[in-house]
């Protein structure tokens, strides 16, 4: 079967990628100015981090739907109110004068950007060959890598000069761009089947992945043994299990499980998890260690943060190309291994640490996570054909933003744990605490670096998917 389309792909790519940025630097945007809202809301540590879990469980709700609604809602429909819902989400936010306000604001662009980054993955795989899903990839890793690198900078340089409302006065434009671009190049690239919607597989759905984000984001305050926690996460695991037994009874799932059972995509889907994780853990930790542990102002701070993001531009875009030239085993083997590099200098810091040595370590861990990111998503995407690669672009961004979130939080909990134990207190006792959260970075590397051994190249991919206009 071969593709078609009647646009450079090009043309149809830019609006998604455009508002996929938009969606993934504000996954991490507010991390440096978490400390800041905090007195300018009157809320504790516990409290605030909901902006960013709650954003995140908005996201992993909506996005084993998206596959879904592919089927019944054309592909620009879809686009367009995701655009649109985000601006509505961006400027609520910007109004916003108390947390509740500002917490609705941000559960209203994470719905957005749950059905804008399946999006960009099943439109991507509809209109280029196989040949050249290494090329594009790299320009998603762009929106995926280094949007959340970004996104502390830019906001510490808004914080310096203005207040944190800017930061989502800064999305509105960014977002119409895409919105009419979107609305003039993007065509339906995907067929509507319109099949029966399956109610309980959406409760299922909705109950077991909003299940394990409460539980993880209440375990950052709570700890992970209170009660709430715990029913949480067992309602979320149960309801999670069952939907995926339903989802492979099934004649029409929601979302086509059997994905798995292809083990190039099983393999580059938990890479990719890995990684994500790797980077919403260290820039959650990052700011909070320039700014309480090593008392950089937060203007400086984003600053700081910038040599990281921008090698992270440069790697992203690159490194689908590289894997179209060498293939994605040698490219995960030395992301992960460079990313364990960084964490491990990361866990070394101290309040003597000079700002040249975070920087640097900073540098690294953004070479490793990009250099493995793209390779393992197409080399994963590309064992997929027909339907199933749409459920499997889907299946993909939820365990990843899903992971983003436990990640999140699992860096709370040893960021606190870890300053509760410490024998210091004051900005000593702060980093004493970072070294117990980049503990758990610096786990997720090695685990991504050994499994990036069982990567194998060499293997026939995928044919083209024939897109219906």
């Amino acid at each position: 079967m071969e593709t078609r389309t009647n646009k450079k792909p090009t043309l149809i790519m830019i609006g998604l990628l455009l508002g996929g940025f938009v969606g993934m630097f504000s996954e991490t945007a507010l991390n440096i100015a978490l400390p800041q809202l905090e007195q300018d809301l009157n809320v504790n540590t516990g409290t605030i981090q909901w902006l960013v879990t709650g954003y995140l469980l908005m996201v992993g709700v909506v996005l084993p739907l998206s596959s879904l609604l592919t089927k019944h809602f054309t592909t620009r429909q879809l686009i367009i109110f995701a655009l649109s819902d985000f601006i509505v989400g961006a400027v609520i936010s910007a109004l916003a004068s108390g947390f509740t306000v500002l917490l609705i604001g941000r559960m209203i662009q994470g719905i957005a950007t749950g059905l804008m980054l399946p999006l960009i993955f099943t439109v991507l795989l509809a209109i280029y060959p196989p040949e050249k899903r290494g090329g594009a990839m790299g320009l998603v890793g762009l929106v995926i890598m280094f949007a959340p690198a970004v996104g502390p900078t830019i906001a510490g340089l808004i914080l310096g000069a203005l207040s944190w409302h800017w930061i989502f006065w800064l999305f509105v434009p960014l977002l119409a761009v895409a919105l009419v671009i979107s609305m003039i190049f993007m065509e339906n690239v995907v067929p509507l089947t319109k099949p029966k919607v399956d109610f309980l597989s959406i409760v299922g759905s909705t109950v077991g992945f909003g299940g394990l984000v409460i539980g993880a984001s209440l375990a950052g305050d709570r700890g992970w043994l209170d009660p709430l926690v715990l029913i949480s996460l067992i309602v979320g695991l149960i309801s999670l299990v069952w939907y995926g037994r339903r989802q492979l009874q099934l004649a029409a799932p929601v979302l086509n499980l059997r994905a798995f059972g292809v083990r190039r995509f099983s393999l580059g889907t938990v890479l990719v998890m890995i990684d994500f994780g790797i980077i919403m853990s260290s820039m959650y930790l990052l700011p909070m260690l320039w700014q309480k542990g090593l008392g950089v102002p937060v203007a400086l701070t984003g600053a700081l943060m910038l040599p990281g993001g921008l090698v992270n531009a440069l790697v992203s875009a690159t490194s689908g190309r590289l894997f179209d030239r060498y293939g994605a085993k040698h490219l995960t083997r030395i992301g992960f291994l460079l990313s364990f590099l960084g964490a491990l200098l990361l866990l070394l810091t101290s309040t003597q640490s000079s700002y040249i040595y975070v920087v640097i370590a900073h540098m690294i861990l953004m070479v490793g996570a990009p250099l493995a990111m793209s390779p393992a998503q197409t080399y994963g995407l590309n064992a997929l054909t027909g339907a199933l690669a749409a459920d499997g672009s889907t299946i993909l961004n939820t365990l990843q933003q899903i992971l983003g979130a436990l990640a999140t939080a699992v860096a709370t909990s040893l960021l606190a744990w870890g300053q509760a134990r410490a024998s210091v207190s004051g900005a000593a006792g702060f980093i004493y605490g970072t070294h117990a959260g980049f503990t758990f970075t610096l786990i997720f590397a090695l685990i991504g670096f050994i499994l990036a051994f069982q990567v194998k190249d060499g293997q026939v991919d995928q044919m083209p998917v024939k897109i219906d206009d």
